[in-house]
């Protein structure tokens, strides 16, 4: 009788005379069936890891975009205080010769209309002190803005000797209000992209009644900011009908894009204005 012996299945009879490594018909169904579902558990869990990764992507992909869609929305407090900022800062074409110029950085921005916004802000004119002045230009501007006021004095301010406190000089306002719109709002990692639409309101036919002090009706032009007129509206159809006609006619009236930033102490500042 051979030696080699016969296995069943992992178990070696040293009797057998089966040839070793091959297996009697009755038991190889058996092996063939325990190795294919030893194959298809093998397929099966391979299936399933691919399955949990492919939700794994998923919900990153799902948190993800709902995290960058929060990140986009901007709420009506966020307006709010975007359109305050801004027109703190805006000021009047006849004093600044922009309203709000173009500048890469704050330190760059003309100087006039830096200590114009400056001396727009202050709320107490009677004693002015240069602290006040640095103050006050470090809130509206944050510490972003390195320039010194100086001590002089300048065309924004004037130095008095005597009281040893700055007086602010006095301007003369047209009939012309310079304002804007704001036309979009995009969430960036510095703060905010804002893009705004200039546009004059021509007040000159404006008339007082003397015995009542009240306004008569007249007409309002609205202009670009070239002194085009582009349209008109009577002051008695209100603010919200000259911010329509404005809307209606925005591809005739100039844009400004400004990115806002925040300082420290959570208050908005000016990054660029383009």
């Amino acid at each position: 009788m051979s030696q080699r012996g016969r296995c069943f299945l992992g178990h070696f009879d040293p009797k057998s005379t089966v040839p070793f490594g091959t297996y009697p018909l009755k038991n190889q169904k058996t092996y063939d069936k325990i190795r294919k579902n030893e194959r298809d558990d093998k397929k099966l869990k391979k299936l399933i890891a691919i399955i949990c990764i492919l939700l794994t992507i998923f919900l990153s992909l799902l948190i993800y975009r709902k995290q960058e869609q929060q990140s986009k929305n901007i709420t009506a407090q966020e307006v709010e205080k975007i359109q305050e900022y801004i027109t703190q800062i805006y000021m009047w074409k006849e004093i600044t010769q922009q309203a709000l110029p173009t500048f890469e950085s704050i330190n760059d921005a003309p100087e006039k209309w830096i200590w114009e916004v400056v001396k727009k802000n202050i709320d107490n004119y009677d004693t002015i002190t240069y602290e006040q002045i640095q103050e006050k230009a470090k809130e509206i501007f944050s510490d972003n803005l390195t320039k010194e006021f100086p001590k002089e004095g300048n065309d924004s301010f004037i130095y008095n000797q005597e009281t040893q406190s700055y007086e602010p000089t006095n301007i003369q306002l047209d009939s012309d209000n310079d304002t804007f719109i704001i036309n979009k709002i995009e969430k960036t990692k510095e703060g905010y992209k804002i893009e705004i639409v200039e546009y004059i309101e021509d007040y000159s036919e404006e008339q007082i009644d003397i015995e009542s002090e009240e306004e008569k009706e007249f007409t309002i032009h609205i202009k670009n900011t070239q002194g085009e007129e582009i349209t008109s509206v009577k002051n008695t159809e209100g603010h919200t009908k000259i911010i329509e006609e404005v809307k209606a006619n925005i591809d005739k009236f100039s844009k400004k894009n400004i990115q806002l930033g925040t300082a420290n102490s959570g208050k908005l500042c000016p990054i660029w204005v383009r």
